[in-house]
């Protein structure tokens, strides 16, 4: 079980994971902007536990993906992917015992060509 938290500590969250099995950046229009490295894990593994009413929600495009962040310190949390509703990505520098910066070959997810854009 790993905590997540914001940075003003108003959002917390459990992560039912004992290993980030894939870790990932995102070349999208969103996620290059706000830098982050990610994981996933199905959405019956994460769970808010603090701070719900902080959350606020950024949709654009198609309006599927949810990107969720605090209201207070305006930290990206988590969000849920539009390719798979089902599942939670969640921002690993949130984790305070884990440094981002040690993570070498994260694999990008190419966002900005994203298969539900194509027609």
């Amino acid at each position: 079980m790993k905590k997540l938290s914001c940075h003003c500590g108003a959002v917390e969250a459990e992560i039912n994971i004992k290993k980030f099995e894939k870790i990932l950046r995102c070349n999208c229009s969103i996620c290059k902007r706000k830098g982050a490295i990610m994981s996933m894990v199905k959405n019956e593994d994460f769970r808010i536990i603090k701070g719900k009413e902080k959350l606020n929600i950024y949709q654009f495009h198609s309006k599927v993906a949810k990107h969720f962040f605090c209201s207070n310190c305006g930290i990206y949390t988590h969000h849920n992917p539009r390719s798979n509703p089902a599942m939670t990505g969640f921002n690993l520098g949130c984790i305070d015992d884990t440094d981002t910066f040690k993570f070498e070959n994260v694999t990008i997810n190419d966002g900005h060509n994203h298969p539900l854009d194509k027609k």
